[in-house]
């Protein structure tokens, strides 16, 4: 079951359920669409995976699966990968 994590870890925009500008990779590390592709060039900056976009869970399927309230951000935001 996806976490469907609440922010970007790079800028911290919220990225609420239902989004189709959220990107992940295979350990579910989130990024905004933006930081995605203008900064991190489509991969992940924590394991060096692709970021795909994540699915939107379906409204009625929110209550019974919740999503994540724990956000997750990089300290020092994120730097441009050696792609980008």
């Amino acid at each position: 079951m996806l976490e469907l994590r609440p922010n970007c870890e790079c800028c911290d925009r919220d990225l609420p359920p239902d989004c189709s500008e959220a990107m992940i990779c295979t350990f579910e590390c989130t990024f905004c669409s933006d930081c995605a592709s203008d900064v991190l060039a489509g991969t992940c900056p924590n394991c060096g995976g692709e970021l795909v976009r994540r699915p939107v869970r379906p409204a009625a399927m929110l209550a019974k699966f919740p999503p994540s309230t724990k956000r997750v951000l990089k300290a020092a935001g994120c730097a441009p990968t050696a792609n980008g």
